[in-house]
C-alpha cells in the first residue's frame, strides 16, 4: 500500500515557520526543505458550459438533444408567481399549457406585442384568447414606426421565492417555432432580491457586468412607457433585483430616432449599441471570420453600402490587444472576413417540416433591386446544412471552431430560426444608418445577448470553442496544450462552411416552389 504523503509544514515569505522567530527558536533546515521534491500537478483545465443553449427539436433523438431545453423547462416551475412575455407572435393556450398545471390558475401573465393597428387580425385573435383567461393581460408596445414590429423575444419571471430570471431567446410564442425549428436561448441566473431595496439599482457599470447589464434593460423597459403606460410595475419590481451574478452585455434596439452624441449614462441602441460593446471586447490580433447566421434578410439597397458601414464596420469593432511588434498591429488593423449562413430551397424542402418550415425564413429576390442586392450577397453566403452537392466546402485557419471541425452540429434538418453573430456570438436587431441630422434611426424592437470567452470565464487567456451535440467543451475540445479556461459554444450549424454553388439561391417564401418537398408537398408562396 503506498504511503501518505509526507505533511509539510507551513512557511512564510522568508522561509521560516510561522512564529518560530517570535519564539526565539531558529527554523531548524530540516523542516524548511523537503526530503524530496514535491510532485509537480499539472493544473486541472476549467471547461464552462456555453452561455446559451439550444431549445430541444420534437421529431429528433435523445442523443441530438442532450443539453437543449423546451419551453416547460423554462416556464413551468410552480414557483413562478408572474410572468412578462415579450414576442412578436403569440398562442396564449400554447403559452399557458406551457405553466405549471397546479399554479397555473393563480400565475399573473403579461403579453407584450406590437399589434397597434385596432383592425389587425393578430391584435383581434389576441385579443379573443386572452379574453378566456383571467390572468392574461395584454400590453401593446409604443410603435412610432409605421413598419417597425415588436420583434423582441424575452421572458421576464418573478418567482415566490424572492427571485427573478430573464430568458432571452429567438422563438415566437407559437408551437411551430418550438417543434422542429432550431431556435437559442440565454438564461440569467436565479437573481436574488437586493438586501437594500435600491442598493445599486442605477448603476451604470462596466459592459459585460450584472449592474450594466441591469441599466440598460431598464433602460429598454422604461423605453415602452414613453407614450403610455407598458410595463411600468415590472420595471418597479426588478429595480429591487442584484443583477451581479450576470455575464453578458444587453445589445437592444428602441424603435425611434436617437442621437448618436449620447451622454455616456445613456444606453445606445440598434447598430449603435452593437459598435459601443464591441468596443470593450478583446480579440486575437490576425485575420479573422464573422459569420452572420439569421433567419431574416430585408431590403439592404441595390449596393451593399449599408451592409457595410453601418452593419459589417459595427460587428468589426473590438478593443485592440497591447501590440508587441509592428507586424502584428498590422495584423490587428484587418478587416475580419464576413460570411452569412442562410439556407436555400434545398435546404428547407429536406427540413423536419418542409416546405412549412419556410414560413418563418425571409428574404426577396424577384424585384430589380432584390436581384442587384443578391448579386452582392451571394459571394458572402453560405449554407445552413453544409450538405449540398452543388455547394463548396470552405476550409481556412481562422474559421469558426478551425479546419478540422467536420462534425454534425445535430440541427441541419431542423430550420433555423434561431440567429448567431459569431466572432463572439450575438442575436440582436439593427438599426439604419446615421442620418443627416446626426440620429440613428430604429424601426424595430429587438433584444439580444453579446458574450465572449474573458467574460463568461472572469480569465483574460480563457477561449471559446465550438461544442458538437453538446453544451459542455470536453478534454477534446481542447485547442492547445495551456491551462486556461475554455468555454463551450453551442454552435447549430455545421462546419466546415459550405459556400453556395454559382446557380444557387437563398430560400424565398413568397415564391412558388412546384418540386415537393421530401413529404411530397409543394409551396404556393404568398
Amino acid at each position: 500500500m503506498a504511503e501518505p504523503p509526507t505533511k509539510r509544514r507551513r512557511v512564510d515569505s522568508d522561509g521560516d515557520i510561522p512564529g518560530a522567530k517570535e519564539s526565539g527558536r531558529a527554523t531548524p533546515s530540516s523542516l524548511s526543505h523537503p526530503i524530496s521534491p514535491p510532485t509537480k500537478r499539472a493544473k486541472e483545465r476549467v471547461r464552462i458550459a456555453s452561455p446559451f443553449r439550444l431549445t430541444s427539436i420534437r421529431d429528433l433523438s435523445d442523443a441530438q438533444n442532450v443539453g437543449a431545453v423546451s419551453l416547460s423547462d423554462l416556464v413551468g416551475d410552480p414557483l413562478i408567481a408572474e410572468l412578462w412575455d415579450f414576442n412578436y407572435l403569440h398562442d396564449l393556450g400554447f403559452l399557458l399549457e406551457h405553466l405549471d398545471e397546479d399554479t397555473r390558475p393563480p400565475t399573473k401573465v403579461h403579453v407584450v406585442h406590437g399589434f397597434w393597428k385596432r383592425e389587425d387580425p393578430n391584435r383581434l385573435s389576441l385579443q379573443e384568447q386572452a379574453g378566456q383567461y383571467e390572468n392574461v393581460t395584454l400590453h401593446t408596445a409604443y410603435m412610432p414606426e409605421m413598419f417597425g414590429t415588436h420583434h423582441s423575444k424575452m421572458l421576464v419571471i418573478l418567482r415566490h421565492d424572492d427571485t427573478a430570471q430573464v430568458i432571452i431567446h429567438t422563438a415566437n410564442m407559437i408551437a411551430k417555432d418550438w417543434t422542429n425549428m432550431t431556435n437559442g436561448v440565454w438564461i440569467s441566473p436565479l437573481l436574488p432580491k437586493l438586501q437594500q431595496p435600491h442598493q445599486g439599482a442605477e448603476s451604470h457599470g462596466t459592459v459585460g457586468s450584472g449592474s450594466r447589464f441591469k441599466f440598460n434593460l431598464l433602460s429598454y423597459l422604461r423605453a415602452y412607457n414613453t407614450v403610455r403606460n407598458v410595463c411600468r410595475s415590472l420595471v418597479d419590481e426588478l429595480v429591487k433585483y442584484d443583477f451581479s451574478a450576470i455575464r453578458g452585455a444587453l445589445v437592444a434596439s428602441v424603435p425611434g430616432k436617437h442621437d448618436t452624441e449620447q451622454e455616456p449614462e445613456t444606453t445606445r441602441w440598434g447598430w449603435q449599441g452593437l459598435k459601443e460593446n464591441l468596443r470593450r471586447v478583446p480579440v486575437q490580433a490576425g485575420m479573422s471570420d464573422i459569420v452572420v447566421q439569421i433567419s431574416s434578410i430585408a431590403t439592404l439597397g441595390a449596393n451593399d453600402k449599408w451592409l457595410q458601414n453601418s452593419l459589417f464596420d459595427s460587428l468589426a469593432a473590438s478593443k485592440s490587444p497591447s501590440q508587441e511588434s509592428p507586424s502584428s498591429a498590422r495584423s490587428q488593423a484587418s478587416r475580419p472576413n464576413f460570411k452569412i449562413v442562410f439556407p436555400t430551397r434545398d435546404e428547407i424542402a429536406r427540413s423536419l417540416d418542409g416546405y412549412a418550415s419556410g414560413g418563418s425564413i425571409h428574404t426577396k429576390i424577384q424585384s430589380a433591386a432584390q436581384a442587384k442586392q443578391l448579386q452582392y450577397l451571394r459571394p458572402l453566403f453560405h449554407h445552413w446544412a453544409n450538405d449540398s452537392p452543388d455547394g463548396v466546402s470552405v476550409f481556412t485557419s481562422t474559421s469558426v471552431g478551425g479546419a478540422a471541425c467536420s462534425k454534425d452540429r445535430g440541427r441541419k434538418r431542423a430550420a433555423p430560426h434561431i440567429k448567431t453573430y459569431i466572432r463572439q456570438c450575438l442575436e440582436t436587431g439593427m438599426g439604419r444608418a446615421t442620418n443627416k441630422a446626426g440620429e440613428v434611426r430604429v424601426a424595430s424592437w429587438e433584444i439580444g445577448v453579446l458574450v465572449w470567452p474573458a467574460l463568461v470565464a472572469g480569465d483574460a487567456e480563457a477561449k471559446m470553442v465550438g461544442t458538437f451535440q453538446t453544451d459542455e467543451p470536453t478534454k477534446e475540445d481542447d485547442v492547445d496544450d495551456e491551462s486556461a479556461p475554455i468555454v463551450g459554444l453551442r454552435i447549430p450549424y455545421n462546419l466546415p462552411l459550405q459556400k453556395y454553388g454559382d446557380s444557387e439561391v437563398p430560400w424565398v417564401a413568397t415564391m412558388s416552389h412546384t418540386q415537393p418537398d421530401w413529404m411530397g408537398q409543394v409551396w404556393p408562396g404568398y
